[in-house]
Formats: C-alpha cells, structure tokens, sequence
C-alpha cells in the first residue's frame, strides 16, 4: 500500500487502511491493484466498484459475522469482499445478468470438480469441428448482423460443450459465465462500448476458430480466479434474492443489515440490458423485446411521453432547480432526471427500513451532464437524507482514473462522491 497527499489530494495505491483519518470534502486518488484477482476479473461490468473501496467500507463499519447489504449489486463486487472478510451478505439487482454473474462470483467451488471439468472442455476445444455443429443456435433479434455464421456455430459447441459436462449446476454456471465473457468480443459489436454497436469505422474483424480460442484462453484465466478464491477460505455467505428491487427490498426483514453499501446506477449512463444484450440471449436470460426489463431499472430512459407532458419535481430543492433548466429544452430528459431521485429516495427508505439502528448506508455516486447541465446526485442525496431518517456523517470525493464507459470527454464521470449516512434512531 502506497500513500501520498500532494496539494489538495491523498493518492492510496491498494489496500486502504480501515482506520484512515477522513475529513468532509477530501479528495482522495484510490488506485487499484485487485480488479483482476480472484473471481473479480472473470467478465466485464461496466462502472463496477474497485475491490479496495467496498473491502475498506466493509472493514471500517463492520466486524466479522455483521449482515452486508448491496441493493444495486451489479457484479456482486461488495459481496465477494464482504465473503473474504467473514461477513455475510444479501446482494439484490433487478437485472438478471446481474444475478446470474454475481452468483457464480461470490460462490466457492470444489477445486477437485472444477479442474477435472476444465479438463474436459479442454479436450472438447481440441476436437471441434464446424462442420458437425448443426443445432443449438438460439434465435433472437438481429442475431445475424451480431455474428458471423461460423461465429455463431462455434458459440453453439462452446455452449453445447459446457451443458454436457457431467458436473454440478454450479460448475457447468462458471463456465456459462466464461462463455459469456467472450460473446461480445466474438461479436460484431464495438467491444469497449457500454451500448451494443456496430461501427463500421472500427474495422472490426472476428476470425475463424477465434471463438474457440478466446475461450480456451479465458476459461484458463477464470479457473485460476476461482481456485484462488477457493483457497483463500471465503466464510461469508451471500444470499441473491430473485424477486427483490433496490426500491423493495423483499424478503429482507426489518433492522436486521448491520452495513449497506452500493454504487448505484447513474442517472442516464449506462443501459444495463443493452450493455448484455447479447450475453442475455446466449445465456437464455431473454428472448425478444428487452423493453421491458429496460423499464425496470433505476435511471431507466424508457419512458412514455405523457410523463413528461408536464414538469415534474422532487423533494430537493437543490436538483428542481437544474430540472427546471432541463425542462426548459428536454422535458424527456427532466422527467428521467426527476424519477431517478425519487427511485433513489425510496431505496433510501427501504434501506433505512433494513439496517440496524445507528448503522451505516455509504452510496458511492457520480455526477451527469444533462442537457449541459451539472446533475450534481452526491448534492441532491445528501440533501434530501435527513427527511429520510439519515444523519450525513461524511461526504468525500474518490477520483475515476479507469473508464470502461466510453462516452464523450464533457460527459465523461471523473469523480465519484462517496456519501456516508447513519440511520437515526
């Protein structure tokens, strides 16, 4: 662990202490050297935690056997550090890819069963042959400009190859998420884009045996992961809820979580769906329409235009003003900007419901331009929490320095705003 502070900012690179000395409005450089250890590199997530800044979190307000709660769960990040510190752990997310990802991150397998597995699929790879794949190509929208006909074919065996292992659920899941880890970049879309996009410019060219390929090097990568998690005897235990929502916390009883951390969605960032879209059809998590799984999240821009039809304001005086000036060119995207803050204020009650008097919700939280307009959500949280239920006990400033989002440079999150609430009695 390395630690500066220059002029006006402290630089943290790795571990950061738990008993660190924080003060309001500090600005601090954490630079990560975990995001590929253990499971947390096996997919790609777009806008996910660095391991440090949960396992720090989870560190300083809660000791081991104390209940984590991550209502916007994404990749289970929160979760599997909350596993490695002896802490349990519901991790909720109304995307199914979430769910299924998470799942096989946060879950410790038997060594002996995964090698002998891996082995298999192996020996599977070595011996494909395109022309005896005939079957299993699933159907689904613009599935032949996504793919290439031999793409698609070996995608099939791969996949195939996986549903025939005489292994556990668990084992034959793991490899799925493997298989998924390559699908986009097999695909014909721009592989660093959170929205799923062809762009003929980029040149893109997948070739023959690629698939095969890219498996076999991932599959090796994943394994390794998960033997290092096996070993380093996560005793946490991670509950994922399926029917729960970061708005409705099903099946989560009252002051039982004794820490909730999240990085939720920012408003208007990131299309989750379209972002997996074509791991969801590969993986049988979709078929058709994703409309109305789009509609489900937190900051969804799937929104019918008689909501809009008049402006529509908050509990914070602070964000009304800016959705005014918003409304003023796009009351489409005022009325995205409105909802997100109430989605946001009834997770915060829900949350306040589960957690444990005295105990500690930190949202981790970026800022968005809208309309050239600073859509300051760190602010807007902060100032609508006591009404809430909330004591704001801390506000601090953690820089972006590693973007898998490629958005334009003016729009580009470069700050994160790590809020730390205390439920009042």
């Amino acid at each position: 662990m390395a630690h500066a502070t220059t002029g006006q900012e402290t630089r943290i690179e790795g571990n950061i202490p738990a008993d660190i000395k924080v003060k309001n409005n500090q600005r601090f450089l954490f630079i990560s050297n975990d995001q590929r250890t253990m499971t947390h590199g096996i997919h790609k997530y777009p806008a996910k935690f660095f391991p440090e800044l949960p396992r720090w979190i989870i560190e300083r307000y809660t000791v081991e056997g104390d209940l984590v709660l991550d209502p916007f769960m994404g990749s289970g990040t929160a979760n599997l550090e909350a596993a490695l510190l002896g802490r349990d752990s519901i991790g909720v997310d109304v995307d199914p890819f979430s769910r299924f990802l998470a799942s096989v991150k946060t879950k410790p397998l038997s060594a002996k069963e995964l090698v002998k597995a891996h082995k298999a699929l192996i020996a599977s790879m070595e011996s494909f042959d395109i022309d005896k794949v005939i079957n299993g190509i699933p159907d689904f929208p613009y599935r032949d400009n996504w793919f290439k006909p031999y793409v698609l074919k070996e995608l099939s065996y791969i996949k195939a190859s996986i549903d025939t292992l005489d292994s556990s659920k668990h084992i034959k899941n793991f490899f799925l998420i493997c298989f998924s880890s390559v699908i986009r970049a097999v695909s014909e879309a721009d592989n660093n884009c959170t929205r799923t996009v062809i762009r003929k410019k980029l040149n893109k060219h997948v070739k023959e045996n690629q698939a095969i390929t890219l498996f076999q090097k991932r599959a090796k990568f994943c394994v390794e992961g998960m033997l290092d998690y096996i070993a380093a005897g996560a005793s946490g235990k991670v509950q994922i809820p399926s029917k729960a929502d970061a708005r409705n916390l099903i099946g989560v009883k009252d002051n039982t979580v004794d820490l909730a951390v999240t990085s939720p969605p920012y408003m208007n960032a990131v299309d989750y769906p379209r972002t997996h879209q074509l791991e969801l059809y590969w993986l049988g998590l979709a078929e058709g329409s994703l409309s109305e799984l789009k509609k489900s999240h937190v900051g969804t821009e799937v929104v019918k235009a008689e909501k809009y039809k008049e402006l529509h304001l908050t509990k914070s005086e602070s964000a009304n003003e800016v959705i005014k000036r918003i409304y003023e060119t796009d009351p489409r995207r005022a009325f995205i900007a409105s909802n997100y803050i109430d989605d946001m204020m009834q997770n915060m009650r829900e949350v306040h419901r589960v957690l444990k008097d005295g105990k500690r919700y930190v949202i981790v939280v970026g800022n968005n331009l809208v309309r050239g307009e600073q859509f300051e959500t760190w602010r807007y949280l902060q100032e609508v929490a006591p009404s809430l239920g909330y004591e704001v006990e801390l506000c601090f400033v953690s820089g972006i320095i590693n973007h898998f989002i490629k958005v334009p440079r003016a729009e580009r999150i470069d700050d994160d705003h790590v809020l730390v609430l205390k439920k009042c009695g």
